[in-house]
């Protein structure tokens, strides 16, 4: 579609992170509409999809109000840093947006067990949430359009990075088979060490930041994630380019590390001994 949300990026990027993978099929159920497709809860999805059926089973999956982004001002909730939804449109407001909102892919921890997901916000709560920042639109700054693919992009990020985090946890599939994204917080400015030793090397600094905390079935489970501006928007309204990596806040973490990066050397030397031979 080209880069035609430069300038809405610009006053979003430190709101939202602006980041579906190939094997998207093995984490929804089967013929789930995929996500970059359009809002989840289009279209007529298939019985077996648990969030939509119009006969609920014993334990209807509830969608929590919330999304994985930080927003500043006012009252938050602790485990998602979010105000109270706000879905009335501002003072002065140019053009009316859209409140529907999509359901993601990422399930969230409960105490009770049941089966819940976020939910992304809306265009109207997403302005709002940008007034509250201290952006103030003017003329030719953002168009309704813009807004409808910054919600894209929005959302299609915190899916891959979603998608990030289960490739790690596929490391403890035997151990939990069902990890659940349980609170979240935004730290722009609080560079992780890893992007300020890359930063030291010559390569840009990320324009974004995010720790999530994942529950692996009664385990707590941080992950870093660095945003970097990944250029043009490509047609599933991916924008970044994401460093998704546990925390080395265990020796857990710092094991998992370490494999993924010796896996990560061997294959590189595989591959090269492959193009020599070839």
């Amino acid at each position: 579609m080209g880069n035609t949300v430069s300038a809405a990026e610009k006053v979003a990027s430190n709101i939202v992170p602006s980041s579906l993978l190939k094997d998207e099929a093995t984490t929804l159920p089967k013929g789930h509409p995929h996500i970059g497709d359009g809002p989840v809860m289009a279209g007529n999805p298939p019985p077996e999809c648990p969030m939509h059926q119009k006969q609920p089973p014993k334990e209807q999956p509830v969608l929590v109000s919330e999304c994985p982004v930080k927003h500043d001002g006012g009252e938050v909730n602790p485990l998602n840093m979010m105000p109270p939804a706000n879905q009335n449109p501002s003072p002065g407001q140019p053009f009316p947006l859209p409140t529907d909102r999509q359901v993601s892919s990422i399930p969230k921890a409960t105490e009770d067990g049941k089966r819940e997901f976020w939910v992304y916000p809306s265009q109207q709560m997403f302005w709002n949430a940008m007034l509250r920042k201290g952006w103030r639109w003017e003329k030719d700054d953002i168009a309704q359009k813009d807004m409808d693919d910054i919600i894209k992009i929005h959302n299609a990020n915190n899916e891959q990075a979603w998608q990030e985090v289960l490739k790690w946890e596929a490391l403890h599939a035997r151990e939990c088979g069902n990890p659940r994204l349980k609170s979240f917080g935004g730290k722009a400015t609080d560079y992780s060490p890893r992007a300020k030793i890359r930063n030291m090397m010559g390569y840009e600094l990320p324009f974004d930041r995010h720790d999530w905390i994942v529950d692996r079935c009664g385990k707590d489970v941080r992950y870093i994630i660095d945003y970097y501006d990944g250029g043009m928007v490509d047609e599933k309204y991916k924008f970044a380019l994401l460093d998704v990596r546990p925390a080395m806040d265990s020796f857990d973490s710092v094991w998992d590390r370490m494999k993924v990066a010796y896996m990560r050397w061997k294959f590189e030397i595989e591959d090269k001994l492959k193009e020599l031979t070839n």
